[in-house]
């Protein structure tokens, strides 16, 4: 990681890259704008880079002295940029190549955290091409389940089935965005984040959506969620939120902002469900709502970052 004194910051010329080809585009597009906004109230020269097919060309012809990665989804998230930006020796914004791989991949970071002895809820992985019948499903969890692809974002793909007959709808949904796709048990339980900035935990906040399930919409459309800062818990159970979503960060060799979502169980123990290396920057995102509630306004935030 490269660090650089503010007034020389002010001096680099800085690429917002945005959209992308992920099922997050609209929401990369958001986060970008925001991003450009912050950066330009702060007096840095930046300005927008679509990463679309030409991103290395445009990189190329732009001369950028840093990138500032405001994507969502595949090829933003989960490396690929990453390693093109390390190709092309320009300093960017966040985790590296394989933090961002491994972040993105919920089969191999809960592997991870396993092995860090990190709480993650029961599971199994199915695979599009395993030899298997798939058409019901191979049991030792109890319903109602969870239905996700493994490398999607934002609620993408994911379903919430309560009986076998859900099971193909949900099966076909999860796949058509993965070939690897992981059903775990449901919990019906508290929703909390943990914002993470360059190695500390910011603070945890609380999601209560109005809904049962914390969709695409509801975390995108205002009025559908209400988040509680800072998330109401005893104050031993809040630092060890904090203390295990800033693990999950580290575990993964992860830097910069990102967001650990968890679930508390009934019993009030927690779980973790994935690390977001590059978390929203909308105006209804989660971390930057983690940090204004320490003090900490959009455009420092960013400067931060």
């Amino acid at each position: 990681m490269v660090y650089w004194r503010r007034e020389e910051m002010l001096k680099k010329k800085i690429g917002v890259l945005l959209g992308g080809r992920s099922a997050e585009r609209e929401i990369s597009l958001l986060s970008g704008q925001a991003i450009l906004a912050a950066l330009r109230e702060k007096g840095y020269p930046a300005f927008p880079i679509e990463a679309d097919e030409s991103l290395a060309q445009r990189l190329h012809e732009e001369k950028i002295d840093i990138a500032f990665i405001g994507l969502h989804g595949r090829l933003g998230e989960d490396g690929a940029v990453q390693g093109l930006l390390e190709i092309m020796r320009i300093p960017y914004t966040g985790s590296g190549v394989l933090a961002s791989a491994l972040a993105m991949n919920k089969v191999i970071s809960r592997q991870i955290f396993r092995q860090h002895s990190l709480p993650v809820p029961n599971y199994l992985v199915l695979h599009l091409t395993e030899p298997r019948d798939l058409s019901r499903p191979p049991w030792p969890l109890s319903w109602p389940v969870v239905v996700k692809p493994c490398q999607e974002g934002s609620s993408v793909g994911v379903s919430i089935i309560s009986d076998p007959q859900a099971w193909p709808a949900a099966l076909e949904k999860a796949f058509s965005y993965d070939a690897e796709i992981i059903v775990e048990e449901y919990i019906k339980g508290r929703e909390i984040s943990v914002g993470i900035l360059n190695n500390q935990a910011l603070g945890a906040i609380e999601i209560v959506p109005k809904a049962e399930f914390y969709s695409y919409e509801a975390k995108y459309t205002e009025g559908l969620t209400q988040h509680i800062f800072p998330a109401p818990l005893a104050k031993a159970d809040y630092d060890r939120i904090l203390s295990i979503g800033l693990k999950a960060h580290l575990s993964l060799g992860c830097e910069g902002a990102t967001r650990v979502d968890l679930l508390l169980r009934p019993d009030g123990e927690p779980v973790i469900l994935e690390v977001n290396s590059l978390p929203g920057m909308t105006p209804l995102s989660l971390l930057p709502e983690i940090a204004r509630g320490v003090g900490i306004n959009f455009p420092d935030l960013v400067e931060r970052i």
